[in-house]
């Protein structure tokens, strides 16, 4: 099971952390990703990370602003937002293979 936690109102150029705890210590074994779905558009991949944490990839689109990490002794995954812009407001979701978060709201406008 994922907890995904962190979202919120924000305004432009503010930062956000986004959480998510797993319950399943499998989740460190596995590579892990955080997604996110806008209103009216399919959801998306942003950025994915490692089973050991050392390799991640982004999209492209949020490459230099988003930075995924996770800690391997607390079994949770974590996304920097820096820079933040009304083009990221989306629910945000965090995976592990067939497994999803229940997602966790991202507003972001002035």
């Amino acid at each position: 099971q994922l907890q995904a936690s962190g979202g919120g109102s924000v305004q432009p150029g503010d930062s956000l952390r986004l959480s998510c705890a797993a319950t399943d210590r499998t989740f460190a074994d596995s590579a892990v990703g955080w997604f996110r779905q806008a209103p009216g558009k399919e959801r998306e991949g942003v950025a994915c990370i490692s089973a050991g944490g050392s390799v991640a990839f982004y999209a492209d689109s949020v490459k230099g602003r988003f930075t995924i990490s996770r800690d391997v002794n607390k079994n949770t995954l974590n996304l920097d937002i820096s820079r933040m812009t009304p083009e990221d407001t989306a629910v945000y979701y965090c995976n592990s293979g067939n497994t999803w978060g229940q997602g966790t709201q991202v507003t972001v406008s002035s």
